[in-house]
């Protein structure tokens, strides 16, 4: 059955919920990239495999969790950890992957409130949509961060991005390497605690800024 990777730093306001609503079979695969607020603790004391990261980044946490995750060619998902996303929806967006029918499968958002998705970063992950589908002509909504894929494939495809452009190199070399690429789309609530990333206008600055090098190396 499925992994789950939950990178975190400073989740300990969603974290029990979360686990707490892991569907039945989905190993929980917490990385913490430098919580200062106990997340680690609790993720073990959730039951959790728990993952230190020490290197910051979005994508270095990512990728420590797919590393620890088993088996080789098992299904791999991730989710963010800030109680956005909804874990039971992990098995519709697994599902496709798990019958041989997608190779990745993204969660396409959904908002459910006015505030649960800032209208600077709906912009720009628009943008970015419309990137990919110019570059490799996939049709996509949301370069969403709930998805799925087999972890011996993601492991070949040799991803590089250590910060906020690890999701978009992700479909990228997808896309470039043939696979078959799907959407399902996924409620998206408010988060749990402070945002320091698409809540504030900086941070998803920081975002667009490590996505737009990933696609002039890409």
């Amino acid at each position: 059955m499925p992994h789950v990777v939950v990178p975190v730093l400073d989740e300990a306001a969603a974290l029990p919920a979360l686990l707490a609503s892991m569907p039945p079979g989905f190993t929980a695969v917490v990385v913490d990239n430098g919580s200062s607020d106990g997340s680690g603790d609790l993720a073990r004391a959730g039951g959790a495999l728990v993952v230190d990261e020490p290197e910051r980044g979005f994508g270095a946490a990512c990728w420590a969790g797919l590393v620890a995750a088993e088996p080789d060619d098992g299904v791999v998902c991730f989710m963010d950890g800030d109680g956005s996303l909804d874990p039971a929806d992990l098995v519709r967006v697994a599902g496709p992957v798990m019958a041989g029918d997608a190779d990745l499968v993204l969660g396409a958002r959904r908002p459910m409130t006015r505030g649960a998705w800032p209208v600077h970063a709906r912009a720009a992950n628009r943008f970015l949509a419309f990137e990919v589908g110019r570059r490799t002509g996939r049709r996509l909504r949301d370069i969403g961060p709930m998805r799925a894929a087999r972890r011996d494939a993601l492991l070949a495809l040799g991803l590089l991005d250590r910060r906020f452009g690890w999701p978009l190199e992700m479909v990228l070399r997808a896309a470039d390497a043939g696979w078959r690429i799907d959407e399902v789309s996924v409620p998206y609530a408010p988060r749990s605690g402070r945002s320091k990333v698409t809540g504030t206008v900086s941070g998803t600055m920081r975002a667009v800024r490590d996505m737009s090098r990933v696609l002039a190396t890409l």
